[in-house]
């Protein structure tokens, strides 16, 4: 079974180079709405996945943790964006990944951290994410109009 959803990913999306190292990108449409993917790997108590720490760690509830590191986790490459195009919901102890909008096929995936791991581990080398990388172009140059 495992090759199967393996493959069906496959079909679904590729690992490829983004602004921010590799990234989950769509290689069909996915509707606004729709179930897009599982965030898997080890179900941990937070005191242990604090304890070996790492930075695929996705909290389920303030008790468990889900520690995404292995590859097989191909939800694992969903980089970090202040404006992303997919947001996880918990159901249970499963983490869902959900379209906020239309994907079109060739968009990178993306969800916010959140604000904690942002203020830990995205702010102090500065957030790359497109949204911000073109508030940056935009914001140092100033347009003058002709008269």
């Amino acid at each position: 079974m495992k090759r199967y959803e393996s493959a069906r990913e496959n079909e679904r999306f590729a690992v490829k180079r983004s602004s921010v190292g590799l990234g989950l990108f769509a290689r069909q449409p996915i509707r606004r709405g729709k179930l897009v993917v599982e965030y898997t790997g080890e179900l941990l108590p937070a005191e242990e996945a604090y304890r070996r720490g790492g930075r695929y760690l996705f909290e389920v509830n303030s008790r468990w943790i889900v520690d995404g590191v292995g590859r097989q986790n191909i939800s694992r490459y969903i980089n970090h964006s202040c404006r992303p195009n997919c947001e996880p919901r918990t159901r249970g102890m499963r983490i869902l990944i959900y379209a906020l909008r239309d994907i079109r096929a060739g968009e990178e995936l993306t969800y916010n951290y959140g604000k904690e791991y942002f203020d830990e581990l995205i702010r102090p080398v500065g957030c790359k994410c497109a949204h911000c990388a073109r508030r940056r172009l935009t914001s140092g140059t100033r347009t003058r109009r002709r008269r």
